[in-house]
């Protein structure tokens, strides 16, 4: 019997399973300042900044703001001021709004990313096998209502039901919003669901602790895979790996066999 025949729901991560950054983050931060007549900031002060400024963004104001009520666009506002303030850059406010503008654009759409080529067919493979099939992501809704279907991964077509952190207030290591998801796929258990990510911490760990089967994928050949599989982890390269190992007919040791 294999894995898949076992297997009513598959839930997926987004940045890093999905979906990848395109180019560099001052890629699109130096585009919106040299539209505004600013020179292009420096790379990696920019993204240092930036790095800083969203953690401690994260911190204050968890899931976009979601408690708090703040607007999203003002979580960014806020968020992108203070990056380049923190790379060392002050702008006038006119000048920081057309900036900002751009890059909260920029970020809204598919332009910084790309889809790995394994993901649609992937997907809409599970779901004419009957799979329900779930995104669970810490993400502003954005990712929900126009990234996603912008690249192609559109709700009907690759996917059932979304759980994104700036929508649902909870997010990722916080097993809440794996039940959440389980909640949201309707009339399955967590041992008939596979969650599959690329963070041991966020998605690995939280959807064993519900119950749920899970798998994580190394995309980029990361020094972490090595102990996340000694750990247990079924750890794979790719999308077209895991589905070979979802359909291999024997009986498999599901979340705690060494798979690499």
């Amino acid at each position: 019997m294999s894995l898949l025949s076992k297997l009513k729901c598959i839930t997926f991560d987004v940045t890093g399973t999905l979906i990848a950054y395109k180019g560099e983050l001052g890629d699109y931060y130096c585009m919106a300042a040299k539209a505004a007549g600013k020179p292009c900031p420096d790379y990696k002060r920019m993204h240092e900044g930036f790095k800083t400024a969203y953690s401690d963004m994260a911190k204050k104001y968890p899931c976009f703001g979601f408690a708090a009520k703040i607007p999203n666009i003002e979580w960014w506002r806020t968020c992108v001021k203070d990056s380049f303030i923190r790379a060392g850059y002050e702008y006038d406010e006119e000048t920081f709004e057309n900036i900002f503008k751009r890059i909260y654009a920029s970020f809204g759409s598919s332009a910084p990313y790309s889809v790995f080529p394994d993901a649609q067919p992937f997907m809409r493979w599970l779901r004419q096998k009957g799979v329900t099939v779930g995104i669970v992501s810490n993400a502003e809704y954005r990712y929900k209502d126009v990234i996603l279907p912008a690249l192609g991964l559109n709700k009907g077509s690759e996917w059932d039901f979304g759980v994104f952190s700036g929508v649902v207030g909870i997010e990722k290591p916080d097993k809440k919003i794996y039940e959440i998801a389980l909640d949201m796929a309707g009339n399955v258990t967590p041992e008939e669901t596979l969650h599959i990510g690329d963070s041991f911490r966020k998605d690995y760990l939280p959807a064993r602790e519900v119950g749920m089967h899970a798998a994580l994928l190394d995309r980029f050949k990361t020094l972490e895979a090595q102990k996340w599989s000694e750990a247990g982890a079924p750890v794979f390269p790719d999308l077209v790996s895991v589905q070979e190992w979802l359909t291999k007919e024997e009986t498999v040791k599901v979340a705690g066999s060494n798979v690499n």
